[in-house]
């Protein structure tokens, strides 16, 4: 059940990728994913919580503070992980299984960071576009740019193709990534044209042209500047 009702964290071990969803995500979401829900529900479609009384209980005996909810504890395991510090002490063994989270000093700072993170990685379509300079070449003879998507990190730029340049991306906006891959580059990857290798798609289903996602592309770019 989804609709806003649930908020899922989805797991991948081999690439260390944990992203909040809040409707239905591929199992290769972020590689080979398991999803762990705020709620399940069962086939009469009633609402259960999925994190336990007992987790419900240790957090609450921990930091003495009868107040924590288990949605508290939802976002303070996202803030968690996606922890520099954390990710980097305990790098292989977050490659090898599902991540055990430990009790930080202050839970509410922990909570609040992972509400934050978790809204804007919901949100990201709605997200305030960052003011880029979109650069247009003079030069127009009629036919369509060849595609480029580009990332010029010693420019802070991306080249979209031989006729558009978006400049002004600021280098924290590099640093954030999902797995070892910032998230700006993997749009970019995502949007490039590539020859499929069986002939056959090649010639009767190759029909993808960037040039028809142009305005898409940049427009998710200069929201996943603001949210990276």
């Amino acid at each position: 059940m989804f609709s806003g009702q649930n908020k899922v964290i989805c797991v991948s071990s081999k690439s260390t990728v944990y992203l909040a969803v809040s409707t239905y995500a591929d199992l290769h979401y972020t590689g080979d994913t398991q999803c762990v829900p705020l709620y399940r529900f069962d086939s009469n479609s009633s609402r259960h919580d999925n994190i336990t009384d007992w987790a419900l209980e240790q957090f609450r005996t921990h930091y003495q503070d009868a107040t924590i909810a288990k949605e508290d504890i939802f976002h303070y395991v996202y803030g968690v992980l996606h922890d520099p510090a954390y990710r980097a002490k305990y790098e292989i063994n977050l490659k090898r299984s599902l991540p055990r989270v430990p009790f930080m000093q202050d839970f509410r700072l922990w909570a609040a960071w992972g509400k934050e993170l978790m809204d804007l990685h919901l949100g990201f379509e709605s997200a305030a576009p960052y003011p880029l300079e979109i650069v247009e070449s003079p030069i127009d003879d009629g036919t369509i740019p060849k595609a480029r998507l580009k990332a010029d990190k010693a420019g802070g730029g991306i080249i979209l193709d031989d006729k558009t340049t978006l400049i002004g991306i600021p280098d924290t906006a590099w640093e954030y990534k999902l797995g070892n891959r910032c998230a700006l580059e993997w749009i970019l990857d995502q949007y490039k044209e590539k020859k499929p290798k069986d002939p056959t798609i090649a010639r009767l289903f190759n029909t993808y042209r960037f040039a028809d996602y142009k305005n898409k592309v940049i427009n998710l770019l200069l929201r996943v500047c603001t949210v990276s």
